[in-house]
């Protein structure tokens, strides 16, 4: 019996079910339990864990930062995505959030004198390892892979391994050239029919193969529709 949950129309992935492994109550799809509306998830990422809202911590609706995550990213158990709430007022004697408490005489502050770092934003198929926290404001380009408990403070270039505390590169995935050409694809935007067509060159680890092959294709996949490889 095959793993995937299909779609009974179209025989296709449906990204819109909450287990999708078959009998697996600790994998979850993120987009259909999400319920926080500064929280957005492309299709088909997922969790090793259940409840993700609860991995998001110090969202505030009074900062109205909001984390963005793309399509078919990968998200390991113990992961956490601090938001800018967690942030205190360094530049005044005080650290203490008085604010945030009841019966204090301090309303919020004006946003344009909080410690803000915007919006945090993860790519597509990014892989975060395990225990891996997230820092606000922090974005994470397309295909990037995080090492397990690493901290990511700073943004992280498209296909880049990062690891450590604080997070630092490693190494580029692949070179300028197959980095380019996956960037012009997209395969996460395409058509399920041709994510389908295209898996056995998304899963080639022969780079320069497909290298060659995109070098042909990808003009075709993003403007005509799609073709088999």
């Amino acid at each position: 019996m095959s793993a995937k949950i299909l779609d009974e129309e179209k025989d296709l992935p449906n990204p819109n079910v909450i287990f999708p492994i078959p009998n697996i109550k600790t994998v979850t799809y993120v987009k259909p339990v999400i319920r926080n509306k500064n929280i957005t998830v492309g299709d088909f990422t997922y969790f090793s864990d259940v409840d993700f809202e609860k991995h998001v911590t110090h969202l505030y609706d009074f900062y109205n930062d909001r984390l963005i995550i793309g399509k078919f990213c990968q998200i390991a158990s113990g992961v956490e995505f601090v938001m800018n709430g967690a942030n205190h007022q360094m530049a005044c004697v005080s650290t203490f959030p008085f604010y945030i408490f009841e019966k204090w005489k301090e309303t919020v502050p004006d946003l344009d004198k909080m410690p803000l770092k915007g919006d945090t934003v993860v790519g597509n198929d990014v892989w975060i390892g395990e225990g891996t926290t997230i820092l606000p404001g922090v974005h994470i380009g397309d295909g990037v892979i995080i090492g397990m408990k690493s901290v990511v403070g700073s943004d992280v270039e498209p296909y880049t391994i990062v690891a450590g505390n604080p997070a630092r590169p490693v190494r580029k995935r692949f070179d300028d050239e197959l980095t380019a050409l996956l960037l012009k694809l997209k395969w996460w935007d395409l058509p399920l029919e041709a994510i389908n067509e295209l898996i056995p060159l998304l899963h080639n680890n022969d780079v320069e193969y497909v290298k060659a092959k995109l070098k042909k294709t990808v003009t075709a996949y993003r403007y005509n529709s799609f073709l088999p490889v």
